[in-house]
């Protein structure tokens, strides 16, 4: 949660002040603090007096410290964050220039001060407070009639919108339910279209009693193919249909604590960052030059303004050199300038262990760069001779022999082209069949 914030417009130099509510934030903040920043927060230190008589007495005190950060340390599993220095500001307790570690506790401000807040961190704060940024399901529950579309993040619902609509009885002959259904759903489409970011949300939940939310589904498909509404059809995919007992917000609760749902949602965190990294692989076997890894070869690209999809590792952001850290930024900066897409892969996953292990950096290009191929680089980290058969050789030695074999294979990538184009057939059949009943 951010409490407060101070920038300077024109340096960039200033604080924000913070409070983790769960390991997420925890993570984010692992991310943020450097070496050099001030981390100021409240802990405890053991303060030891003697009295005129020579007797001693120690006690814990309770005070706010700043430190001057030389290192930090994160606890993934036991989801524990100490910051590490030696003291920046005089403190009735303790000495200017002692060493000290804070414990970044949940639900405790923080406050984190840099010389200079570059649009990397700037980012991370905004996906790490805006809920709407930091969602990865959204959830469309409804009913004839009555319709909840709420952003789910953690253990927090987040209600969207809520659309009501009066539909009368059906009567043979009569009209008037048919129009109030197509009402219904259009109100529904109209809020998703307003409130759902496609970019962000991994998953949309449908749920309603009887087929209700399959004739929603039904109706997005042919209402976006007729407005050839892009942002829809592209992400069809991120439609989920599920059961649930009627449109109000707490069922909700209900179809996340489904275990068939629960099940369908694995590995929601890393899926989309999974399809890029798989589009990546597949560009580097079929066009090889349109597909590059390593911060020489990707940096030269982005001076060309030829990438369309930068992939890099959030660990090649906590570089203790300052200089390696801004490396990255300016070329994160530089795809945005271009108009390319930045996909900021987590080291918690395993898209970005697999990303880490081909240098932590890659890029997908608009067009072909064929002389690049051929350019020498120094990074020790890309190919000697840069053809497309040692790209694509020094990537899987580099992912192992077994990563490889599911990843590079081009049978097995042809065979699950084809269970996809045989599911996206059916999904299609039974659209139709619902739209003409």
């Amino acid at each position: 949660k951010l409490v407060k914030r101070s920038i300077a417009a024109k340096d960039g130099a200033g604080y924000i002040k913070l409070r983790c509510e769960d390991g997420e934030d925890m993570w984010h903040t692992y991310n943020l603090v450097e070496a050099g920043d001030r981390v100021r927060a409240t802990t405890f230190r053991k303060v030891i007096k003697s009295s005129s008589t020579g007797s001693v007495t120690s006690n814990k005190v309770r005070l706010s410290l700043t430190l001057r950060v030389t290192a930090t340390e994160f606890d993934a599993e036991g989801l524990v964050l100490r910051v590490s220095g030696r003291v920046d500001e005089p403190s009735e307790h303790v000495s200017m220039g002692s060493h000290h570690t804070l414990d970044i506790e949940p639900n405790r401000d923080f406050t984190i001060e840099k010389p200079m807040w570059d649009q990397v961190a700037l980012d991370r704060i905004e996906t790490a407070t805006n809920p709407e940024r930091t969602a990865e399901i959204g959830a469309l529950v409804m009913q004839p009639g009555l319709a909840h579309l709420c952003l789910v993040k953690g253990q927090m619902t987040i209600l969207k919108a809520r659309v009501e609509v009066n539909i009368p009885r059906k009567r043979a002959g009569a009209s008037a339910n048919a129009k109030a259904h197509n009402k219904f759903f259009d109100a529904c489409y109209q809020a998703i279209s307003r409130h759902i970011d496609f970019g962000v949300i991994k998953v949309l939940l449908v749920a309603g009693p009887g087929f209700v939310a399959d004739d929603f589904v039904a109706y997005v498909v042919n209402h976006a193919t007729r407005h050839d509404d892009r942002s829809v059809l592209e992400n069809r995919s991120k439609m989920l249909v599920a059961k649930a007992s009627s449109g109000h917000k707490r069922a909700v609760e209900e179809v996340l604590s489904d275990p068939k749902v629960l099940s369908q949602l694995n590995d929601v965190h890393a899926a989309a960052e999974m399809r890029v990294l798989d589009d990546f692989f597949a560009m580097l076997r079929n066009d090889a030059s349109r597909a590059f890894y390593g911060y020489g070869h990707v940096a030269m690209a982005t001076e060309n303004a030829a990438v369309d999809k930068l992939l890099i590792t959030d660990a090649l952001f906590r570089a203790a050199d300052p200089r390696e850290r801004r490396k990255y930024v300016d070329l994160v900066e530089g795809v945005r300038e271009s108009r390319g897409e930045v996909h900021l892969f987590s080291s918690l996953h395993v898209s970005g262990e697999q990303l880490g292990q081909i240098t932590g950096v890659a890029a997908i290009l608009r067009f072909p760069l064929p002389d690049l191929e051929d350019m020498a680089v120094d990074d020790s980290s890309d190919d000697e001779d840069g053809t497309a058969e040692s790209k694509l050789q020094s990537a899987e030695d580099m992912l192992g022999a077994d990563t490889a074999g599911g990843l590079y294979d081009p049978d097995a990538e042809e065979a699950a082209a084809a269970r996809r184009a045989a599911d996206d057939d059916a999904v299609a059949r039974e659209m139709r069949d619902n739209l003409q009943l």
